[in-house]
């Protein structure tokens, strides 16, 4: 008596190939394919958490740091609204390692110069960013 081969289908979840290892990801069975863009939205600023993830961990420096905003804005604009001219400085990667040479010292202004140094490491950070979304 002879046996019959069975056929048999296989198929593997959308995006992913056979013969392939793939690490678990909890996160992965969590696709964003059934979220509306309200959903995502609302799941994106559940995961900034700004206020408990950064202001209430460094709020003295939080403090220390709009200070340099606004004794910068001061020394340039003493006539306009506290803003950022971004025309005054593009070197935020040189400006910030000059006040880190200094750092745990006071600037000539009164400020400390690790704020200075925190300020442009912001600065930074904000125009990569920026970047990458245009």
């Amino acid at each position: 008596m002879t046996k019959k081969k069975k056929s048999v289908t296989m198929s593997v979840p959308e995006g992913l190939e056979f013969n392939t290892s793939y690490s678990y990801n909890k996160y992965y069975w969590d696709t964003d394919r059934n979220k509306t863009s309200k959903d995502q939205e609302a799941e994106n600023r559940k995961n900034t958490p700004v206020f408990s993830g950064v202001l209430k961990y460094f709020p003295d420096a939080i403090k220390e740091i709009s200070r340099v905003s606004l004794a910068g804005n001061n020394q340039h604009h003493p006539d306009k609204p506290l803003h950022w001219d971004r025309d005054k400085s593009a070197d935020e990667l040189d400006a910030l390692t000059r006040h880190l040479i200094d750092a745990g010292t006071l600037d000539t202004d009164g400020i400390r110069h690790s704020a200075k140094v925190a300020w442009r490491a912001l600065a930074n950070l904000q125009k990569e960013i920026e970047n990458e979304k245009s």
